[in-house]
């Protein structure tokens, strides 16, 4: 019997693991259960939703600051139960939104040279939802135009 071997351009190729200065490292990513990626990037920025007491918060790191972060780097706190999305808006780099357990959504505006400072005053706070706000993503071409979804059983 003749094994028969498929021919592809990947056959040899390995990955090599990127040097620890180049990653993000000590961050204490979120553990609540939510079907989110818990990170969103943009040509600028890297936003993480992190375990915090209190509420929930996320890191925005820019793009350019690797390696270890501190743990008493900058956040962004401003809800009152865990975060469970992020997005950014695809059409301002310093505009991201994010949804929480406490039935909100936040819109908050990112200095433009980074957190310097924690961020607690969003720009807009929207409410309505009366369960967990789980999805918030921003319309890629209609600007202003943000969705939220979350754990309701009766829309409007």
């Amino acid at each position: 019997m003749r094994r028969v071997v498929r021919q592809s351009k990947f056959r040899h190729v390995f990955g090599q693991a990127v040097k620890n200065d180049q990653c993000y490292d000590d961050i204490r990513v979120s553990r609540v259960t939510w079907d989110s990626s818990f990170c969103a990037v943009n040509p600028r920025f890297v936003a993480i939703i992190i375990e915090a007491s209190g509420g929930g918060a996320f890191l925005v790191l820019p793009l350019h600051k690797t390696g270890r972060i501190d743990k008493s780097y900058p956040t962004v706190c401003g809800h009152t139960g865990p975060v469970l999305d992020i997005d950014w808006c695809p059409h301002n780099d310093q505009v991201i939104a994010s949804g929480s357990e406490d039935c909100t959504v936040m819109v908050w505006q990112i200095p433009e040279n980074g957190l310097t400072l924690s961020l607690t005053e969003p720009v807009v706070i929207l409410e309505g939802h009366s369960k967990r706000v789980g999805i918030v993503a921003w319309h890629p071409t209609a600007r202003n135009v943000l969705l939220s979804a979350g754990g309701n059983t009766n829309c409007e």
